[in-house]
């Protein structure tokens, strides 16, 4: 590695960062120039364990070798093949693998760049779904509170992460809000899925009513909550609101960009949960996080609906420069190849109870009111400090760093997501230096 990529840069005013307290980050940088497997390399050559695989999304580690292979050949092949009106191998044979992956029955994949845009695509096909059969009076969009779904006017507005919300004016009309799930009262310290709160999805029903459910389009949901702080469903929550929506011909969006690519131990948390919404929006771990893609998964039925008029008219105004570019596709191919090479799509449901029980051996320490997991996913809730909400949880994630691991928080939740490939010895390492930042905490 050159010398040149190893070192901090001496200037850090430029580059305003993204969901970040710049001004704090800038008086004291956590610079990485390096990583490889489970581990990043700070500027001052330290190791950190990646508690969070990247952003939730380098599931099969860093560096990994057929990766970064695909995405060097395909560098020197073709770097760019217009997205529209012209195709290229690669991202019809990533389309054909990413269905086959998908539960039945998802048949066609429409690519974008990131989980924001799968987002704003899902909301886009399932308004344009409706009117083509005749059912324009369906424009509503229905999200959760606490609910994330990227950064985009759409997502942002079926959204229900207030912080993510408030400064940015009306956002879309036509929009509602299922309440959330999380009851720490009734499933505190639950391991896997809660017991209480399928009859939350019955405030639904109340929606329909209250709109007329003829008029709503789509329901938008992560079956697991991950950025608001890892929220599991209950037993039978997903069950039934794929009920309602089958009943007053809603289709139903599982936004799946975390979820996505092995997290809960399945390809898909739809597969995972046996509830299948009418499309899958996914990111993150299609590429292994390493060039920016997203994708919807949609079935047949969505797809065929606009398969009319005229051949040679364009079916569906909508799309992106960089839909299915070939360097991504690449990325793509050789993030899938990983996974089947080493069962790593799997590998969370091998590794579950070992998690779980490391993670729950956390209760009881300082500050900590609750423990939630599934799959290779978990949450430590701290209780905040009074008048100072998420200062507890960030200074855990300070120390965190200084003791070499990395971790996530969101408010003062700590969420962890290590990649796939993780080991017992390192998940022992991951919760134990978390235990010791745990007990040391002076706030």
């Amino acid at each position: 590695m050159s010398t040149r990529s190893t070192v901090a840069p001496n200037d850090l005013r430029a580059f305003w960062m993204p969901f970040t307290a710049n001004r704090q980050f800038k008086q004291a940088p956590r610079m990485l120039v390096g990583a490889e497997g489970m581990h990043y390399t700070t500027s001052d050559g330290r190791q950190i364990l990646d508690g969070t695989a990247g952003l939730w999304c380098c599931n099969a580690g860093h560096k990994r070798p057929k990766i970064v292979k695909a995405i060097q050949e395909q560098a020197e092949e073709m770097d760019y093949a217009p997205a529209f009106q012209m195709g290229h191998p690669k991202v019809f044979e990533l389309a054909n693998k990413l269905v086959d992956l998908a539960p039945y029955p998802f048949e066609h994949a429409f690519f974008t760049n990131s989980g924001s845009e799968s987002v704003e695509t899902a909301l886009k096909i399932a308004l344009a779904y409706h009117r083509a059969r005749g059912e324009g009076q369906r424009f509503r969009l229905i999200g959760r509170e606490r609910g994330y779904h990227g950064v985009n006017f759409g997502g942002i507005s079926v959204g229900g992460i207030v912080p993510n919300r408030k400064m940015f004016g009306t956002l879309l009309t036509g929009v509602d809000h299922l309440p959330h799930t999380h009851d720490p009262a009734r499933n505190a310290y639950t391991r896997g899925q809660p017991e209480h709160g399928a009859e939350l999805a019955d405030e639904l029903e109340r929606i329909a009513a209250l709109h007329g459910p003829e008029t709503i389009a789509a329901v938008i949901v992560e079956p697991m909550a991950g950025s608001t702080g890892v929220l599991i469903p209950p037993k039978g929550y997903l069950q039934r609101l794929r009920q309602i929506c089958t009943k007053h011909g809603i289709l139903l969006i599982f936004d799946e960009v975390i979820t996505g690519f092995g997290r809960l131990g399945a390809p898909f948390a739809a597969g995972f949960f046996d509830v299948m919404p009418d499309m899958i929006v996914c990111a993150k771990g299609l590429t292994n996080g390493v060039i920016p893609m997203g994708a919807v998964l949609t079935t047949g039925a969505i797809h065929d609906a606009f398969m009319t008029g005229p051949e040679h008219m364009i079916e569906l105004f909508h799309g992106y420069t960089y839909s299915g570019n070939p360097m991504a596709c690449a990325a793509g191919l050789g993030t899938l190849e990983t996974y089947a090479d080493e069962g790593l799509l799997t590998r969370g449901a091998e590794l579950a109870d070992y998690w779980a029980d490391a993670l729950h051996s956390l209760r009881g320490l300082p500050h900590v009111i609750d423990i939630r997991n599934m799959g290779l996913i978990g949450a430590v809730e701290l209780e905040p400090i009074e008048g100072a909400p998420t200062q507890r949880a960030f200074g855990a994630f300070l120390k965190a760093f200084e003791k070499g691991i990395l971790i996530r928080t969101t408010g003062d939740i700590i969420a962890l997501s290590p990649p796939l490939i993780i080991e017992k010895a390192q998940i022992d390492q991951l919760i134990g230096t978390l235990g010791e930042v745990l007990r040391g905490l002076d706030i």
